[in-house]
Protein backbone atom coordinates (compact mmCIF):
# COMPACT_ATOMS: atom_id res chain seq x y z
CA UNK A 1 0.00 0.00 0.00
CA UNK A 2 1.40 3.34 -1.43
CA UNK A 3 1.95 5.95 1.77
CA UNK A 4 -0.27 9.20 1.44
CA UNK A 5 2.44 12.05 0.32
CA UNK A 6 1.16 14.44 2.63
CA UNK A 7 1.37 12.03 5.87
CA UNK A 8 5.58 11.07 4.37
CA UNK A 9 5.35 14.71 4.42
CA UNK A 10 4.71 15.42 7.77
CA UNK A 11 6.54 12.66 9.40
CA UNK A 12 9.42 14.02 7.85
CA UNK A 13 9.29 17.43 9.25
CA UNK A 14 7.90 16.12 13.01
CA UNK A 15 11.28 14.16 12.48
CA UNK A 16 13.39 17.17 11.78
CA UNK A 17 11.21 18.74 14.83
CA UNK A 18 13.05 16.80 16.83
CA UNK A 19 16.26 16.53 15.29
CA UNK A 20 16.10 20.18 16.01
CA UNK A 21 15.41 19.38 19.26
CA UNK A 22 18.32 17.13 20.08
CA UNK A 23 20.38 19.97 18.78
CA UNK A 24 19.55 22.53 20.99
CA UNK A 25 19.64 19.95 23.79
CA UNK A 26 23.77 19.23 22.57
CA UNK A 27 24.28 23.38 21.99
CA UNK A 28 23.03 23.51 25.62
CA UNK A 29 25.14 21.00 26.95
CA UNK A 30 28.00 22.46 25.27
CA UNK A 31 27.11 25.69 26.93
CA UNK A 32 27.04 24.37 29.90
CA UNK A 33 30.29 22.21 29.49
CA UNK A 34 31.92 25.37 28.33
CA UNK A 35 32.44 23.77 24.65
CA UNK A 36 32.43 25.84 21.88
CA UNK A 37 28.45 25.37 20.43
CA UNK A 38 29.69 27.99 17.35
CA UNK A 39 29.28 24.62 14.81
CA UNK A 40 26.03 23.27 16.33
CA UNK A 41 24.00 26.61 16.26
CA UNK A 42 24.78 26.88 12.62
CA UNK A 43 23.27 23.46 11.80
CA UNK A 44 20.43 24.41 13.84
CA UNK A 45 19.47 27.61 12.17
CA UNK A 46 19.47 25.30 8.71
CA UNK A 47 17.72 22.69 10.48
CA UNK A 48 15.28 25.45 11.62
CA UNK A 49 15.07 26.85 8.30
CA UNK A 50 14.75 23.61 6.70
CA UNK A 51 11.61 22.63 9.09
CA UNK A 52 9.98 26.08 8.04
CA UNK A 53 9.66 25.14 4.68
CA UNK A 54 8.65 22.08 5.01
CA UNK A 55 5.51 23.07 7.28
CA UNK A 56 5.14 25.93 4.28
CA UNK A 57 5.12 23.32 1.94
CA UNK A 58 2.63 20.93 4.20
CA UNK A 59 0.20 23.95 4.44
CA UNK A 60 -0.17 24.69 0.38
CA UNK A 61 -0.54 20.97 0.16
CA UNK A 62 -3.36 20.88 2.42
CA UNK A 63 -5.37 23.54 0.86
CA UNK A 64 -5.02 22.18 -2.40
CA UNK A 65 -5.74 18.87 -1.23
CA UNK A 66 -9.20 20.81 0.39
CA UNK A 67 -9.82 23.10 -2.37
CA UNK A 68 -9.83 20.01 -5.05
CA UNK A 69 -11.99 17.56 -2.67
CA UNK A 70 -9.37 15.36 -2.65
CA UNK A 71 -9.85 14.91 1.46
CA UNK A 72 -13.20 15.31 3.37
CA UNK A 73 -13.66 18.90 5.69
CA UNK A 74 -13.18 16.16 8.85
CA UNK A 75 -10.18 15.00 7.41
CA UNK A 76 -8.73 18.60 6.50
CA UNK A 77 -9.56 19.90 9.97
CA UNK A 78 -7.80 17.24 11.48
CA UNK A 79 -4.84 17.72 9.13
CA UNK A 80 -5.19 21.40 9.76
CA UNK A 81 -4.74 20.55 13.70
CA UNK A 82 -1.71 18.72 12.94
CA UNK A 83 -0.26 21.37 11.12
CA UNK A 84 -0.76 24.22 13.33
CA UNK A 85 0.56 21.97 16.07
CA UNK A 86 3.53 21.29 14.17
CA UNK A 87 4.19 25.10 13.71
CA UNK A 88 3.14 25.83 17.78
CA UNK A 89 6.53 23.17 17.75
CA UNK A 90 8.86 25.26 15.92
CA UNK A 91 8.39 28.38 18.00
CA UNK A 92 8.81 26.37 21.17
CA UNK A 93 11.92 25.29 19.27
CA UNK A 94 12.88 28.79 18.38
CA UNK A 95 12.17 30.04 21.86
CA UNK A 96 14.35 27.30 23.56
CA UNK A 97 17.20 28.10 20.59
CA UNK A 98 17.01 31.86 22.02
CA UNK A 99 17.48 30.31 25.62
CA UNK A 100 20.81 29.90 25.52
CA UNK A 101 20.65 27.02 27.49
CA UNK A 102 17.38 26.81 29.49
CA UNK A 103 15.29 24.13 28.81
CA UNK A 104 11.47 24.40 30.70
CA UNK A 105 10.75 20.38 31.73
CA UNK A 106 7.54 20.73 30.21
CA UNK A 107 9.14 21.83 26.83
CA UNK A 108 11.56 19.89 26.36
CA UNK A 109 9.50 16.72 27.27
CA UNK A 110 6.55 18.02 24.24
CA UNK A 111 9.67 18.30 21.86
CA UNK A 112 11.60 15.19 22.17
CA UNK A 113 8.67 13.02 22.35
CA UNK A 114 8.99 11.04 19.17
CA UNK A 115 7.20 9.40 16.47
CA UNK A 116 3.68 9.40 14.90
CA UNK A 117 0.77 11.23 16.79
CA UNK A 118 -0.25 9.44 19.73
CA UNK A 119 -2.76 9.86 23.06
CA UNK A 120 0.65 10.86 25.11
CA UNK A 121 2.00 13.32 22.60
CA UNK A 122 -0.26 17.09 23.14
CA UNK A 123 0.59 18.42 19.78
CA UNK A 124 -0.39 16.09 17.33
CA UNK A 125 -3.31 14.16 17.04
CA UNK A 126 -4.50 10.13 16.86
CA UNK A 127 -5.35 8.87 13.21
CA UNK A 128 -9.35 7.93 12.97
CA UNK A 129 -10.45 4.16 13.75
CA UNK A 130 -11.69 4.30 10.32
CA UNK A 131 -8.50 5.40 8.35
CA UNK A 132 -5.96 3.54 10.65
CA UNK A 133 -4.49 0.69 8.65
CA UNK A 134 -5.44 1.83 5.38
CA UNK A 135 -3.59 2.76 1.95
CA UNK A 136 -3.56 6.42 0.43
CA UNK A 137 -5.69 4.54 -2.36
CA UNK A 138 -8.35 2.99 0.42
CA UNK A 139 -8.06 6.39 2.19
CA UNK A 140 -9.30 8.23 -1.12
CA UNK A 141 -11.72 5.22 -1.93
CA UNK A 142 -12.98 5.70 1.83
CA UNK A 143 -13.26 9.82 1.42
CA UNK A 144 -14.92 9.68 -1.47
CA UNK A 145 -17.82 7.24 -0.21
CA UNK A 146 -17.88 9.82 2.36
CA UNK A 147 -18.85 12.55 -0.05
CA UNK A 148 -21.17 10.64 -1.87
CA UNK A 149 -22.96 10.02 1.11
CA UNK A 150 -23.06 14.04 1.38
CA UNK A 151 -24.05 14.51 -1.78
CA UNK A 152 -26.84 12.44 -2.14
CA UNK A 153 -27.93 14.14 1.66
CA UNK A 154 -27.49 17.02 -0.50
CA UNK A 155 -29.67 16.19 -2.77
CA UNK A 156 -32.44 14.96 -0.76
CA UNK A 157 -32.68 17.91 1.13
CA UNK A 158 -32.75 20.24 -2.24
CA UNK A 159 -36.01 17.75 -2.98
CA UNK A 160 -37.82 17.98 -0.09
CA UNK A 161 -37.10 21.64 -0.61
CA UNK A 162 -38.68 21.88 -3.94
CA UNK A 163 -41.50 20.40 -2.82
CA UNK A 164 -42.15 22.38 0.07
CA UNK A 165 -41.24 25.35 -2.62
CA UNK A 166 -44.51 23.99 -5.02
CA UNK A 167 -46.81 23.23 -2.47
CA UNK A 168 -46.64 26.89 -1.46
CA UNK A 169 -46.51 28.32 -4.82
CA UNK A 170 -49.91 25.77 -5.45
CA UNK A 171 -51.12 26.94 -1.67
CA UNK A 172 -51.04 30.76 -2.88
CA UNK A 173 -52.88 29.80 -6.34
CA UNK A 174 -55.30 28.18 -4.71
CA UNK A 175 -55.46 31.26 -2.41
CA UNK A 176 -55.58 33.65 -5.43
CA UNK A 177 -58.79 31.67 -6.94
CA UNK A 178 -60.24 31.98 -3.50
CA UNK A 179 -60.26 35.20 -3.35
CA UNK A 180 -61.25 35.77 -6.98
CA UNK A 181 -64.31 33.64 -6.19
CA UNK A 182 -65.11 35.63 -3.22
CA UNK A 183 -64.74 38.93 -4.85
CA UNK A 184 -67.12 37.50 -7.61
CA UNK A 185 -69.78 36.53 -4.74
CA UNK A 186 -69.35 40.35 -3.35
CA UNK A 187 -70.22 41.89 -6.78
CA UNK A 188 -73.12 39.57 -7.27
CA UNK A 189 -74.32 40.44 -4.01
CA UNK A 190 -74.35 43.77 -4.06
CA UNK A 191 -75.78 43.77 -7.88
CA UNK A 192 -78.76 41.30 -6.46
CA UNK A 193 -79.39 43.64 -3.97
CA UNK A 194 -79.79 46.49 -6.12
CA UNK A 195 -82.30 44.72 -8.28
CA UNK A 196 -84.06 43.98 -5.21
CA UNK A 197 -84.41 47.54 -3.75
CA UNK A 198 -85.41 49.10 -8.00
CA UNK A 199 -88.35 46.35 -7.69
CA UNK A 200 -89.24 47.09 -4.49
CA UNK A 201 -89.84 50.91 -5.23
CA UNK A 202 -91.57 49.53 -8.47
CA UNK A 203 -94.18 47.76 -6.20
CA UNK A 204 -94.70 50.56 -4.01
CA UNK A 205 -95.06 52.67 -6.70
CA UNK A 206 -97.35 50.54 -8.45
CA UNK A 207 -99.57 49.99 -5.39
CA UNK A 208 -99.84 53.68 -4.84
CA UNK A 209 -101.41 53.99 -8.43
CA UNK A 210 -103.41 51.21 -8.44
CA UNK A 211 -105.27 52.57 -4.86
CA UNK A 212 -105.46 55.91 -7.04
CA UNK A 213 -107.27 54.03 -10.16
CA UNK A 214 -109.57 52.47 -7.76
CA UNK A 215 -111.26 55.23 -5.94
CA UNK A 216 -111.35 56.85 -9.47
CA UNK A 217 -113.84 54.26 -10.99
CA UNK A 218 -115.62 54.10 -7.77
CA UNK A 219 -116.36 58.30 -8.43
CA UNK A 220 -117.03 57.74 -11.72
CA UNK A 221 -119.67 55.20 -10.82
CA UNK A 222 -121.28 57.44 -8.19
CA UNK A 223 -121.51 60.36 -10.69
CA UNK A 224 -122.91 57.67 -13.44
CA UNK A 225 -125.63 56.68 -10.69
CA UNK A 226 -126.55 60.18 -10.21
CA UNK A 227 -127.40 61.00 -13.59
CA UNK A 228 -129.19 58.14 -14.59
CA UNK A 229 -131.36 58.64 -11.49
CA UNK A 230 -132.01 62.01 -12.26
CA UNK A 231 -132.90 61.50 -15.53
CA UNK A 232 -135.07 58.62 -15.24
CA UNK A 233 -138.95 59.18 -15.64
CA UNK A 234 -140.93 58.88 -12.75
CA UNK A 235 -144.02 56.96 -12.84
Amino acid sequence: MAPDPWLAAYDSAHGLAQEIAEKIHERNRCLRNGENPVKVNVTVRSLTQNLHGKIEHLKEALLRSVSMRQITQLEGDRRQNMVDDLVTKEKQLQMLFKNDGAEPDVVRSSLMSGGRPSRHNPWVLEEPEETRGLGFGEIQQHQRRIIAEQDAGLEALSSILTRQKLMGQDIGNELEEQNEIIDDLANLVENTDGKVRRQTRNVKLVDKKSGSCAMLLVIVLLLIAIVVVAVWPTK
